[in-house]
């Protein structure tokens, strides 16, 4: 029976980057074992642990803003959950904020999601690349291929801008969209600009949510 809920931000580190998403999901329920932090389970034939990551990150990306909701079958305080956790997590992740929600049975975390922030550590340094970022924000359409489909990456990007501060490596930062069906990938903003993808550091910073206070 759910009795509490608790939303976790975290990040996934570099020991963690090649781990994929249903991969994450099960480490997250080792690591509520090993806390003796007890998980809700679902009802039916098949009960499960009762938890939503807010996105699938993609295989290779680090993190420093993933977010994840949990259902407790106790109430129990923020301060010890975020005690318990600290000592069960396994490297590769990062606790940040730990804030309980009120609303135990409101909206499914990935249903929030509008878009999130990326950061990408390039690997060359182009000295026309201020000026392709330019071209593509002006451009009000921009037809791409995803698995033989074509589809509009512009309306994806929300933002786009280039962080020189950093040196030596150049910074990319995009705000892309997240919306179903309408979901901006890191890898073909890069392309977009004729950049390569093998070699780029790849961050995700944040995922803005829908503000339903």
């Amino acid at each position: 029976m759910k009795k509490q809920r608790y939303r976790i931000k975290f990040s996934k580190t570099d020991h963690m980057k090649f781990t994929g998403h249903l991969d994450l999901i099960l480490t997250w329920e080792r690591t509520f074992r090993r806390s003796n932090i007890p998980l809700a389970y679902s009802e039916g034939f098949s009960p499960r642990p009762v938890l939503n990551l807010a996105a699938p990150l993609p295989l290779g990306y680090t993190s420093t803003g993933e977010i994840g909701d949990f259902w407790l079958s106790e109430i129990i305080t923020r301060d010890q959950v975020a005690r318990d956790l600290s000592r069960a997590v396994p490297p590769g992740i990062s606790l940040g904020e730990i804030q309980e929600i009120e609303d135990i049975h409101g909206p499914k975390l990935p249903s929030l999601v509008l878009q999130a922030t990326y950061q990408a550590n390039l690997s060359i340094n182009s000295i026309d690349l201020e000026s392709r970022i330019e071209e593509l924000l002006k451009l009000d359409s921009f037809q791409r291929t995803r698995k033989n489909k074509t589809y509009d990456l512009r309306p994806l990007i929300i933002s786009l801008s280039l962080n020189k501060s950093i040196s030596p490596s150049l910074i990319l930062n995009m705000t892309l969209s997240m919306l179903p069906g309408a979901t901006g990938r890191p890898d073909e903003v890069l392309e977009a600009l004729n950049l390569p993808s093998e070699g780029t550091r790849i961050c995700r910073t944040e995922i803005v949510l829908k503000d339903v206070s």
